[in-house]
């Protein structure tokens, strides 16, 4: 056994850091997230687009961006965009993509990719059919807690992992967006899906899904489903959990994470849970039987520093002529982990996940 070990967790800079940015949407997470870990970067984003025409302008002068386009289709058609990155509504991605197909540009849409499976499908299916990369913008796989432990788990720091734990009883302000608090698939479909996603990026994709879902007596108007519990099971016998609640009003807070295995443990803190949209650096620290706990120092931040990950990712795989790490088709098992957990949490029963992929058990 290693006395020691150090992850690797840093975003790499990999090639195609000169292809130019699109966006269409400017909204919160674009000027809190998307722009400033682009410019930190140094990456060239060259127009941008939005319904409404002053919040796009105030982005661009903002971060110093030369074009404010009239329309998605003529930002998608700019000579001087190589990749849009699609920055709108979960229901509404799916009348972007489309556009930016024709167009033959590349593509980074948010999560999630579609507000059902089918229609995920779809889009995925309209970029191949185009020619062109569509990559989701998955960014908590570049977080650095879930980066630098997927990176000692592959290094053979846990020896087998047996089960990985998610918890967070927080207190989220999500009557503070309109589009979130009318949702009616809320936590599983715009938030525990960065979680779930996250576990398949270490474990791979679990065979069965079981989900129980309810909501906090008094958190109108939001209507969706605020306190979770979802249990994947995969073939190997690997058992992984998230749980989340966001009306934690009275206790003290906690985001941790716990991957467990046969020579080790690891656990840590998802700091940007603690005071959103802050946040701290995560925590995370490495367990093994008769050594001292190995702490490490993670100096960044999920928000906005892991959404380079995606784009860069995108970038690199543009330029060496391969598919993202979060291509679309790879990400369509997350999508249907979600659609899975609404069917096991309505139904009251474990699901397989080829009940929604269609896939083989």
């Amino acid at each position: 056994m290693r006395g020691a070990y150090e992850p690797r967790w840093r975003i790499e800079p990999g090639a195609g850091r000169d292809l130019r940015i699109g966006i269409i949407g400017c909204g919160g997470i674009v000027s809190g997230a998307h722009l400033p870990a682009y410019r930190a970067a140094g990456l060239n984003v060259s127009a941008v687009f939005d319904i409404d025409e002053a919040k796009a302008r105030t982005v661009a002068t903002e971060f110093s961006i030369p074009a404010v386009a009239a329309s998605a289709e003529e930002l998608a058609n700019r000579a001087d965009v190589d990749i849009v990155d699609i920055a709108v509504l979960p229901w509404v991605q799916p009348e972007i993509v489309p556009i930016v197909a024709a167009a033959g540009k590349h593509m980074l849409c948010q999560k999630p990719l579609a507000m059902d499976y089918a229609t995920g499908v779809a889009e995925v299916e309209t970029a191949e059919a185009a020619g062109v990369l569509l990559a989701v913008n998955h960014q908590m796989r570049w977080d650095a807690g879930i980066a630098a432990s997927r990176d000692l788990i592959a290094q053979g720091a846990l020896g087998k992992v047996t089960e990985v734990q998610v918890q967070v009883s927080v207190s989220t302000p999500l009557h503070l967006w309109a589009w979130i608090a009318g949702s009616p698939h809320l936590d599983i479909k715009i938030h525990s899906t960065h979680y779930l996603d996250a576990l398949r990026s270490i474990l791979g994709d679990p065979v069965w899904v079981t989900s129980i879902h309810g909501r906090y007596p008094e958190q109108a108007p939001v209507i969706g489903e605020t306190v979770t519990k979802t249990v994947l099971e995969h073939a190997d016998g690997t058992q992984g959990l998230v749980a989340t609640n966001h009306y934690n009003q009275h206790g003290a807070p906690y985001a941790e994470f716990r991957f467990l295995g046969t020579e080790g443990a690891l656990q840590g803190t998802i700091g940007l849970m603690y005071d959103y949209p802050n946040g701290r650096p995560d925590t995370l620290s490495l367990y093994r039987e008769g050594r001292e706990v190995q702490a490490f120092e993670l100096d960044t931040r999920w928000l906005p520093d892991a959404f380079l990950g995606p784009m860069s990712d995108l970038m690199d795989a543009i330029a060496n002529g391969r598919q993202p790490v979060t291509a679309g088709r790879q990400m369509l098992p997350t999508l249907a982990i979600g659609e899975a957990a609404y069917l096991s949490a309505a139904e009251r029963r474990s699901v397989r996940l080829s009940e929604i992929s269609g896939d083989r058990p």
